[in-house]
């Protein structure tokens, strides 16, 4: 009884210390774009600063949409990175970035915003919870597919594209970024 008793003290004293040492590493400010994202500036305020997110930027400030980002939230956003933009067919971003053009990328950018502050691990248990596919609900009001294939976080679109969170967990003061390698597209 005595040996039981302090092999379960021990496992709580381990489990205590990787809690521990577990918060330490997400409370870093983690670099994206070679810049450190910090956890007390906003979603526009850090991204400005990545230099592998200056499409999404020009983007978001074409669609009108930085007051948004900037406001209380929280949010989640799966935001694709410059190489994600440049797979879309030639001519594309620039198309968009026309004022004439707002409504459909203001439609685009809000397809890879989520309601809420949605971590990598809540990701994963409610991808786990819907034997294998969560359904997330975005601010543009489509439906992305969440799921994981060789342990990453794989999203589809409506439109059956996929994108690939590269980096995640960049918290925010108003919400949360997961870095995706493909452009989603709405119906």
């Amino acid at each position: 009884m005595l040996h039981a008793r302090k092999t379960f003290v021990t496992a709580v004293t381990v489990i205590a210390i990787s809690c521990s040492a577990a918060s330490l590493i997400a409370q870093k400010d983690p670099d994206v774009g070679g810049s450190p994202m910090y956890a007390n500036k906003n979603i526009v305020q850090n991204a400005v600063n990545s230099k592998d997110h200056t499409t999404l930027v020009a983007a978001v400030k074409a669609a009108g949409l930085v007051d948004t980002l900037q406001s209380a939230g929280p949010f989640t956003v799966f935001a694709p990175v410059n190489a994600a933009f440049e797979k879309l067919p030639a001519g594309t971003v620039d198309t968009l970035l026309k004022p004439e053009n707002k409504d459909q990328l203001v439609k685009i950018l809000t397809y890879h915003v989520v309601a809420g502050k949605v971590s990598s691990a809540d990701l994963v248990k409610m991808i786990k919870m819907g034997g294998g596919k969560a359904e997330l609900k975005t601010v543009e009001g489509g439906k992305l597919i969440a799921s994981i294939d060789d342990g990453k976080v794989i999203l589809t679109d409506e439109k059956g594209g996929t994108a690939t969170v590269t980096i995640a967990d960049v918290f925010q003061s108003n919400g949360v970024i997961h870095v995706v390698d493909s452009v989603l597209l709405p119906n």
